[in-house]
């Protein structure tokens, strides 16, 4: 798709501290700063939507990991990063390579069915039910179904839907969310794709099927069901592998009653009990599964980008915040309206346009912090955050002088920053640190308002937290039955993994130059804090530091 003329909305902001000097008192470096008149955010706002303009364009056709397209992006991500004055901080220059193994489904020869009472029903692949090869499928597979409820446990609250099923040799159907009394990072947590698997493998299961809750479903199956012949892939370092399901499948919600027929349950009586919160019933299915898989596998290398500012304190200088973004897409896809070309503007070359206008700043400003900024534009966020968990396992830098994360997935600048919505907001003293600066700019900070789509473990922010790193993602927020709400949710609902999400829609970018200042002024508080950031004693995610 072409692109046309930009437009964007107009903003208005109040003065804001716009330059960092950097202080030398009694050996301590100071960040003070100096009020200047209104700053030139239009300027700015087109500074950074010029990256935006080259990483979403189609010529680099949505950025696959291990696609030339993806490679010409780390290339100009690279370039931009020397520009700024940040130094190499991969294993080669600024890059990081890194080996993927890649299963993709051939559908043509793959199939589903289920049986009852002897008579076979064919499912369409698509319409009815995918199959993914997100694990190591195997070839067949034949096998009994459960129905386990929301299928996952949460041992520190006794909660276990698995305690009282037979689940050994079958397929676990589930229906994605969980009771409202769980608190959110717990219940996220524990349906993450590895916690519940390892779940319901203990509890015997061999394979997985399951069923969106559409109201907590960011895309419609019409839309979401052309995503599965995506390839899959998976981290080829032996050491990372993960072995998943030998049998997994999505159902589609509208169909998913073929699967019930004959239970004495019907999917529209679980989604009203989970609508009501009340407890799911789990019961065994009347089909058995039947499944052929056929995988065309493959291998690639694609590389995460990774540049340092070098802090100025002696004693500090060793510890790293992290700012990070992922630079990959899904590529080039099954088409939506003529366009098969998944550009991913806002999802993510928005983020990584933040990071090179936020080193281009402080490189501008003169700014020597503290402590050192890494910043990493990692690949492989689609296939499972794997670009990030392999730096996280693999950092160019020790672990254990990473200190934060600040990570931007799609923070979606598409009206102005009244509001922002910070996911992991009460897990650390990060929550407390974006408060901070976030008042100094009259921006009203938000906690995460739909837990149920465990947005904080689905970037990759999550693969800093599991190494026990204090993190924090981002989103423009909103007021319910606001304008900027509808804008929001219409966004997700037609352009979020969409064709659509390219160069030619409507973004504010005066309100992304306002979002980049805020980040530099978190990263510089951060960085420039006498001590490193903590998780708070009530977060759950405080063990993973220990």
């Amino acid at each position: 798709m072409s692109a046309s003329r930009h437009h964007h909305h107009t903003i208005a902001t109040s003065l804001r501290l716009s330059t960092l000097a950097i202080v030398l008192c009694a050996g301590t470096v100071l960040a003070q700063t100096a009020q200047s008149p209104e700053p030139d955010w239009q300027a700015e706002g087109n500074a950074w939507w010029a990256h935006v303009q080259f990483l979403a364009s189609d010529d680099l056709r949505g950025r696959d990991t291990g696609s030339d397209g993806y490679r010409r992006a780390a290339e100009y991500v690279a370039k931009q990063f020397a520009d700024a004055g940040l130094q190499p901080a991969g294993s080669n220059g600024f890059l990081q390579p890194i080996d993927f193994d890649v299963r993709r489904i051939d559908e043509d020869n793959s199939s589903l069915s289920l049986e009852r009472a002897g008579k076979t029903e064919a499912l369409k692949l698509g319409p009815d039910a995918t199959l993914r090869v997100s694990g190591d499928p195997a070839p067949t597979t034949r096998a009994q179904a459960v129905f386990v409820g929301y299928g996952f446990a949460v041992p520190e609250m006794g909660y276990n839907e698995l305690a009282d099923v037979d689940l050994r040799g079958k397929i676990a159907v589930y229906l994605t969310g969980g009771p409202a009394n769980i608190p959110g990072p717990l219940k996220a947590h524990y349906q993450s794709s590895e916690q519940r698997w390892a779940a319901l493998q203990k509890a015997g299961a061999i394979g997985i099927a399951t069923i969106g809750n559409p109201k907590n479903s960011d895309i419609p199956w019409e839309r979401a069901s052309l995503a599965r012949l995506q390839p899959s892939m998976s981290l080829a370092d032996p050491k990372m592998k993960t072995p998943g399901p030998r049998f997994f499948a999505s159902i589609n919600p509208a169909q998913a009653d073929k699967w019930f027929a004959e239970s004495g349950h019907t999917i529209a009586e679980l989604l009203a009990i989970a609508d009501k919160n009340e407890v799911l019933p789990k019961f065994p299915l009347k089909v058995t599964v039947h499944a052929k898989v056929e995988v065309v596998r493959a291998k690639v290398s694609s590389p995460n980008v990774i540049g340092v500012l070098p802090g100025s304190d002696v004693k500090l200088r060793g510890e790293y915040v992290v700012i990070s973004a992922h630079l990959d897409h899904i590529g080039v896809g099954l088409p939506i309206n003529g366009d098969s070309i998944y550009n991913g503007a806002m999802d993510n070359a928005s983020g990584v346009a933040s990071l090179i206008e936020v080193a281009k700043h402080l490189k501008a400003a003169g700014i020597h912090l503290r402590r050192s900024i890494l910043f990493a534009a990692v690949t492989a966020e689609e296939k499972g955050d794997l670009g990030s968990e392999y730096f996280a396992h693999h950092p160019t830098v020790p672990q254990k002088q990473i200190v934060a994360d600040l990570n931007m997935d799609m923070f979606l600048p598409l009206f102005r920053l009244q509001y922002l919505e910070v996911q992991g907001l009460d897990e650390s003293t990060l929550g407390d640190d974006v408060r901070a600066v976030a008042e100094k700019e009259k921006v009203i900070i938000q906690a995460d308002k739909e837990p149920d789509r465990n947005r904080f473990i689905r970037s990759d922010q999550y693969s800093f937290v599991k190494i026990g790193v204090p993190a924090l993602a981002f989103k423009f927020g909103w007021i319910k039955g606001t304008e900027e709400e509808k804008i929001f949710q219409d966004w997700i609902r037609t352009r979020y993994h969409a064709p659509s999400d390219d160069i030619d829609q409507p973004v504010d970018t005066p309100a992304a130059a306002h979002f980049d200042h805020l980040l530099l002024l978190l990263a510089t508080r951060v960085a420039d804090a006498d001590a490193r950031p903590t998780w708070k004693p009530t977060s759950f995610f405080k063990r993973f530091a220990q």
